[in-house]
C-alpha cells in the first residue's frame, strides 16, 4: 500500500477556519485528520507547511508512521515547534486513521489497548463562547450573573460533571473576555494586575457555582493574561473557592513552579507547549498539578510520549480540544490508552451546521464520551457537506 495523493478541504465554522487533511491510499483507503490555526484565522499558513510536508511522503508506505515521522521531523529541524510541527502532527494524525482502518480496529488499540471505554468530559469555555460568538452560535448571550447560573444549571442538567470557564468583565448589559495576553483587549501588552478583574471574578464563578451546584467541578483559564504578580494575586483571591484547578501558561518553568507553592489550588499549564523535551522542564521543576496536552499541535504519537514522561513524575494529563468533532474522536481515543488521565476538554458548544461535516458524532452519556468500535479515529468527513460551507475568513 502507497500514499498516492494528499488534500486539504477547509470549511467556515463560526468564527475561524476549519481545515481537514485527506492521504489517500493505492488500496483505496482515506485518512483524515483536522486543524484550525485559532480565531480569526483561514488556517493559510499552516496549510502551506501540511501541503509541502504532506507532498513529501506521496509515494511512500502509509503504515511506517515512525519512519514518516522522522522523515518529516528532520524537515523542520530548525524550526521544530509552532505551526511546523502542528504540520506534522495532521500527516501522523491522518497516517493513524490509515492504519487503524486497514487493521480493522480503533487507533488506541494500535498502541496498547484500551483503558477505559468513557471518557470524563468537561465543558470548555462554558459562558465564554456564549459572550463573545452570539451571533456564530444562534444564541443570546448571557448578560447577567443570573444568566451564568442558568449555564451553569444547563451544565449540570446535561450530564457535565466539570466545565472550564474563562475571565469575563460585566460590562454594562453584557460580558466582555479579558484577553489581554492575546491582544485582544485592554492591558496589552504590560498584562499587569487588573483591579476590576479582582473585583469581578468571585462573582462570576459564584454564580456558575450557583447553578450547577457543588457536584460539578468549575476549573477557570487564565490563559497568558498576566505576569506573575496578576497571577498570584488572581489565585489568593480564589482560594477558597473550591476550583478544581486554575489553568495559567507561561513560557518560564521556574514562575509556574513559584505559583504553584503559593497557592492551594491545583495549578494546570502547557497547552502551547510542544513535544516531551519541552514538557519535561515543566515537570522537573515541579510546575504543574495536570499537564495540557494538545493532539492536533503536538500529533498522537508525540502525545503519549508527553503522557508517559508525565507519568514518571506522577503528574496526569487533560487534552487540550478546542477544534471539531474529529478531534473529539482523536482526543477520546487518547484518553482510553493512557493510565494517567485526569479529565477531556470538549467545546459544546459550536456553529449549528457542525455536525455535518462528520459521519459519525461524539456519544456523550452522564458527562462522558462512549468510546466507539469503529476502525480508526471512529468518524470520517463527508466532503461533501465541507464543500457546501466554504469559509469566510
Amino acid at each position: 500500500m502507497k500514499i498516492t495523493r494528499a488534500d486539504i478541504l477547509h470549511a467556515a465554522f463560526g468564527w475561524r477556519t476549519i481545515s481537514f487533511l485527506r492521504l489517500e491510499t493505492s488500496d483505496g483507503i482515506v485518512g483524515w485528520s483536522e486543524y484550525t490555526d485559532g480565531p480569526g484565522s483561514s488556517n493559510t499558513g499552516i496549510s502551506a507547511v501540511v501541503a509541502a510536508l504532506a507532498e513529501q511522503i506521496v509515494g511512500r508506505d502509509p503504515l511506517a508512521i515512525e519512519a514518516i515521522a522522522a522523515r518529516l521531523g528532520s524537515l523542520i529541524s530548525q524550526a521544530p515547534v509552532g505551526l511546523n510541527q502542528q504540520a506534522v502532527a495532521a500527516i501522523v494524525n491522518a497516517l493513524l486513521d490509515v492504519k487503524g482502518k486497514s487493521l480493522g480496529v480503533p487507533v488506541r488499540e494500535l498502541l496498547g489497548g484500551t483503558l477505559r471505554e468513557r471518557v470524563p468530559l468537561y465543558w470548555s469555555h462554558c459562558v465564554g463562547y456564549r459572550a463573545r460568538y452570539p451571533k456564530e452560535l444562534g444564541v443570546e448571550p448571557p448578560r447577567s450573573y443570573d444568566d451564568l447560573s442558568r449555564i451553569g444549571e444547563e451544565v449540570r442538567a446535561r450530564g457535565f460533571r466539570a466545565l472550564k470557564t474563562n475571565l469575563l468583565l460585566k460590562e454594562d448589559d453584557r460580558f466582555v473576555a479579558y484577553r489581554p495576553g492575546r491582544g485582544a483587549s485592554g492591558g496589552f501588552p504590560e498584562l499587569n494586575p487588573n483591579p476590576v478583574a479582582e473585583g469581578q471574578i468571585l462573582r462570576q464563578i459564584e454564580a456558575l457555582r450557583a447553578g450547577a451546584g457543588p457536584e460539578v467541578e468549575i476549573n477557570l483559564d487564565l490563559n497568558m493574561n498576566f505576569k506573575p504578580e496578576g497571577f498570584l494575586r488572581l489565585c489568593r483571591i480564589l482560594e477558597g473557592a473550591g476550583l478544581g484547578w486554575i489553568e495559567m501558561d507561561s513560557r518560564e518553568p521556574g514562575f509556574l513552579a513559584h505559583v504553584r507553592r503559593c497557592v492551594t489550588t491545583p495549578v494546570a499549564s502547557c497547552e502551547n507547549v510542544y513535544g516531551q523535551r519541552g514538557y519535561r522542564a515543566f515537570f522537573e521543576a515541579g510546575a504543574v498539578d495536570v499537564a495540557i496536552v494538545d493532539l492536533i499541535w503536538n500529533g498522537y504519537l508525540e502525545g503519549l510520549r508527553v503522557a508517559a514522561c508525565a507519568d514518571s513524575y506522577d503528574i496526569n494529563i487533560a487534552p487540550h480540544n478546542y477544534f471539531g468533532h474529529l478531534a473529539d474522536f482523536i482526543s477520546a481515543n487518547f484518553s482510553a490508552a493512557i493510565p494517567n488521565l485526569r479529565v477531556m476538554e470538549m467545546d459544546v458548544d459550536g456553529v449549528p451546521w457542525r455536525g455535518e461535516f462528520y459521519t459519525h458524532l461524539p456519544e456523550i452519556v452522564d458527562g462522558q464520551f462512549v468510546l466507539p468500535q469503529r476502525p480508526g479515529w471512529g468518524t470520517d468527513i463527508d466532503e461533501a457537506a465541507v464543500r457546501r460551507h466554504p469559509p469566510t475568513a
